[in-house]
């Protein structure tokens, strides 16, 4: 057995030499400038038939948009991703562009350096949303329908705004204080700010039809059951609200944290000079929470952050780019090791771990030991679907809302979609990619029931 890194006495203090300053903050990676993005708009094929396009889960015309910041015409180019992603600017900073649009860009293959398409993204999005004028949607003629959309994360917004838009009334639930989900309590703070995400936010709602009631949770203030009841078409955007356990014993004790609670805790600070990190800082997990959260301890200061997952970097569930990442600011990564037990003594942390290896295409561990001593250890190993206390429950498949290609459950009248349904990739875009697929059902579905209840109505009195 090897031990690691022994912690100093009980640290969960502010350095001086920390990175909690706001600089330590800044966006990653910056904002193009104008003449660094006409320059880049110089570079695009503006190809028929683009890959770029249909490498893109929203289906962003990215020649059309680009083509429009070429031309000086911002607005045009906002029009064209907001007209197809209502997050496209939060896109443009959370995206792994890198394995989608940019991976299919014809520059790519030429040059393995594609057009920078999210950050022109980014450009097109944030020049408009600082001055944005006329409105770029209206709102359609009033439908006389009512949806309620639970959960205001990506695929909920979407679906709200696309819903409102349609002429739709919709009522829009959050259990948070804050609209937004992930996109507002769950990414690094340097990839983007909590005022930019309200901003978007802010923006979505103007189309008007939208009411918001936060602090209002499924299953606590309310129930399905009763939706169903009082409108005509109900949407879940849920998300994932329970998060995995290591599979072993894990002491109750404030150095032990959950990840997404110690970014949510980050994103929300208002001094992050104020935050507690440990010198040490204990990562486990390889996904894009990890990475967000290891490189965050970095910032606020600690000495050594050290990211451990079970299986190679292969498998990462965060991109190359998000791993190098990681290295960049200097976070240690260990693969192929999985937590056996937690040691705890007045504050101090020690994790043993068994080293793994594939034998036939499974995981097995090893007869090698190590052990790291911490004194602040971060789990992320992924979150998983919680349902709510009620009686009326979607089926489920893979632990997740069963869903057809509309986004229908099996409950009649109520739609799913986002990191909450089986399929759902976890990504920003891919939520909104599922909230419009969700949106075209519901309103097809509330204009045919508004159409036939007339003639129901009507055959029901004629007996």
């Amino acid at each position: 057995m090897t031990h690691r890194n022994p912690p100093s006495p009980k640290v969960t203090e502010q350095h001086p030499k920390s990175g909690g300053c706001k600089s330590a903050f800044c966006d990653f990676p910056a904002p193009l400038s104008a003449v660094a993005a006409m320059a880049e708009t110089d570079r695009c094929y503006y190809c028929y038939d683009a890959p770029c396009m249909k490498a893109c889960p929203a289906e962003i015309n990215v020649p059309q948009f680009i083509h429009r910041i070429a031309e000086h015409n911002i607005r045009g180019a906002a029009e064209t991703i907001l007209s197809a992603n209502e997050l496209g600017g939060m896109c443009a900073r959370v995206c792994p562009t890198e394995v989608l649009c940019e991976q299919a860009c014809v520059r790519q293959a030429q040059e393995a350096k594609p057009v920078e398409i999210g950050r022109l993204q980014r450009f097109a999005t944030d020049q408009y949303f600082a001055n944005p004028g006329k409105p770029l949607f209206k709102r359609a003629t009033d439908s006389g329908c009512k949806a309620a959309v639970v959960g205001a994360g990506p695929a909920g917004l979407t679906v709200a705004h696309r819903l409102a838009r349609q002429g739709h009334d919709v009522v829009l639930f959050d259990a948070n204080p804050k609209l937004g989900g992930l996109n507002e309590y769950g990414l690094a703070r340097y990839k983007t700010s909590s005022e930019f995400a309200q901003q978007e936010i802010n923006w979505l709602l103007s189309i008007g039809g939208i009411e918001v009631r936060t602090n209002r949770k499924l299953g606590q203030d309310f129930q399905l059951a009763d939706l169903t009841a009082q409108y005509d078409a109900v949407f879940l955007g849920l998300g994932l609200g329970a998060v995995n356990s290591l599979g072993i014993k894990e002491p109750a004790l404030p150095e032990i944290r959950e990840a997404v609670e110690f970014i949510k805790e980050l994103r929300q600070a208002d001094d992050l000079g104020t935050l507690q990190v440990g010198n040490h800082v204990l990562v486990i997990g390889g996904g894009m929470t990890a990475v967000d959260a290891a490189v965050q301890a970095k910032k606020l200061g600690a000495t050594e952050v050290t990211m451990v997952y079970r299986r190679g970097e292969a498998d990462f569930k965060a991109s190359a780019h998000e791993i190098n990442w990681a290295r960049e600011n200097g976070v240690t990564i260990q693969c192929w090791a999985k937590p056996k037990a937690i040691h705890s003594e007045d504050g101090l942390i020690a994790v043993s771990f068994v080293k793994t290896a594939t034998q036939h295409g499974r995981l097995v561990e090893t007869d090698e030991h190590f052990t790291i001593a911490t004194d602040m250890l971060l789990k992320a190993i992924g979150q998983r679907y919680q349902p709510w206390s009620e009686t009326l429950q979607p089926t489920l498949k893979n632990g997740r809302i069963a869903i057809d290609d509309e986004c229908r459950t099996s409950i009649v009248g109520v739609w799913a979609g986002g990191d909450c349904v089986d399929g759902g990739q976890d990504l920003t875009v891919d939520a909104v990619r599922l909230g419009k697929l969700a949106a075209q059902s519901m309103d097809r579905a509330m204009r045919l029931n508004a159409q036939m209840s007339p003639i129901l109505e009507k055959e029901v009195s004629n007996g």
